[in-house]
């Protein structure tokens, strides 16, 4: 498994710390098979279908005779590395995200913080804020 930001796990129980790295586990992409379908299989668009991205796969499918998407997956082999990790990161918020939004026992985890307050102004926060509404800055 490689390394992945805390910042997705923090808070969590171990529980849900294990749920999140199994979920997690699967949802992921590998950069190094990003890079190989970019270059070898590019022409057929399959680097995109790879990150779920099927509306360009499709696109360079259908123009896939023309030899141009072949030229662009060349191209965007050297971009996937931090395509797929952006697509990663994705995951992983959205699987943190449903796992926080329930806890063991199906009450919502954000109705149990109290006294909330916002790290950089320190303006009073709802309980289920994501983002402070006087800054902007990002609630833990």
């Amino acid at each position: 498994m490689d390394y992945t930001d805390p910042l997705y796990t923090a808070g969590m129980t171990d529980h849900q710390r294990a749920w999140f790295y199994a979920e997690y586990e699967q949802a992921r992409r590998d950069e190094v098979i990003g890079v190989l379908l970019a270059i070898f299989l590019g022409s057929f668009g399959l680097h995109h279908f790879y990150l779920r991205r099927n509306g360009i796969g499709v696109l360079y499918l259908l123009f896939s005779w023309t030899g141009i998407p072949a030229i662009l997956g060349f191209i965007e082999a050297f971009f996937m590395p931090g395509r797929v990790r952006a697509y990663n990161a994705i995951q992983a918020n959205y699987i943190a995200g449903q796992i926080r939004a329930t806890s063991p026992t199906g009450a919502p985890l954000a109705a149990s913080r109290t006294n909330i307050v916002c790290p950089a102004c320190g303006n009073p926060l709802a309980a289920s804020a994501g983002f402070c509404s006087r800054c902007g800055a990002r609630t833990a």
